[in-house]
């Protein structure tokens, strides 16, 4: 059953990517610290983000932290959290993002074979067969493909 199952989740990625060709992909970024330079996040790549995935050229994985780089500025914040969040968008403009671009971060890479083979990773789990998405952390499963069209539509406004 897992060369199936690899084959089927495989299938089901390529035709994603397919249907995804004319859609901007986001910036995927990592976090970097040195001794000389304040905190920053950096580009390590691109994905199209579609919902709880963001599925790459070679890879899926997990979303987490979305937020968009801005250049530091000087305000008072009503709440630490709001401080905090200003942060994060400016280690991302130090690392060299636009203002304004979206960017990833603290992504987790989705073990596509351990699905296949039956287990989970990430939000993908293989459930009788079927290669399933757990779409929030409260919610039900839904099959891989059915969720896939559901969100591509929505990001060629289909819906």
């Amino acid at each position: 059953m897992t060369a199936e199952s690899t084959a089927a989740l495989g299938s089901l990625l390529e035709r994603a990517r397919s249907a995804l060709s004319d859609v901007p992909r986001e910036a995927l970024g990592r976090e970097k610290t040195s001794r000389w330079r304040a905190p920053r996040i950096v580009r390590v790549g691109s994905a199209w983000h579609v919902g709880v995935l963001l599925i790459a050229d070679d890879a899926v994985f997990a979303t987490a932290e979305v937020l968009r780089a801005a250049a530091p500025v000087r305000r008072g914040y009503a709440a630490e959290s709001a401080r905090a969040r200003a942060e994060r968008r400016a280690e991302a403009s130090r690392g060299g993002f636009r203002d304004g671009e979206t960017v990833h971060v603290g992504w987790a890479p989705i073990d596509l074979d351990a699905v296949a083979a039956g287990g989970a990773s990430g939000p993908l789990v293989l459930t009788d067969g079927v290669p399933s998405v757990r779409w929030s952390v409260g919610g039900g499963l839904m099959p891989l493909a059915a969720y896939l069209d559901e969100r591509i539509a929505l990001l060629h406004g289909e819906r």
